[in-house]
């Protein structure tokens, strides 16, 4: 059976705390909140609900990139894993929910943001960092690259293979 999966608009309650793990993985914690606001229809106000708290962990690429990127008081767009961390402390278990976080990402209707990719991500294959071998090595390694029959010349669709895009619109 899978963990439960959230996908919220929280808001930042502190700065991402990034650290780094005895084996140099970068793991961050991000502390959230959730809450419902409503309207209230009488006086016209708006009034902050119920408040859900969550500490959301990040790591490797993510973690560095969420840290660089966010900080208190931001209203992020979150999705990841649900989950009940346990320890114990003097004696004292304790538990508490957290949130596995798999991708975050400022709200774009309270925030500007210049998007680029890292140096690190354009040579790596996703969170995992599993290396992408180069295209003539896929090859090497018994891969073939398929050609496709050529477009039929009434395709609206059709795009310029020496180009690569088309001047006509496909209406």
């Amino acid at each position: 059976m899978s963990l439960p999966t959230m996908t919220g608009v929280g808001r930042l309650t502190g700065d991402p705390e990034l650290r780094f793990t005895q084996a140099g993985k970068a793991v961050a914690s991000i502390p959230l909140a959730f809450n419902s606001r409503r309207l209230n229809q009488q006086t016209q106000q708006w009034e902050d609900g119920d408040v859900f708290y969550i500490r959301g962990t990040v790591w490797e690429r993510l973690a560095e990139n969420a840290s660089e990127t966010l900080s208190k008081g931001m209203e992020v767009l979150v999705s990841g894993d649900l989950r009940t961390e346990r320890w114990e402390k003097d004696g004292q278990k304790h538990e508490r929910p957290a949130l596995l976080i798999r991708s975050i990402a400022p709200n774009l209707a309270y925030a500007v943001a210049q998007v680029s990719k890292d140096a690190q991500s354009q040579q790596q294959n996703g969170q995992g960092g599993q290396q992408r071998p180069p295209q003539n090595q896929q090859r090497a390694q018994g891969q073939t690259q398929r050609r496709s029959a050529p477009a039929p010349q009434d395709d609206p669709w059709a795009v310029d293979q020496a180009t690569g895009y088309s001047d006509e619109p496909p209406f």
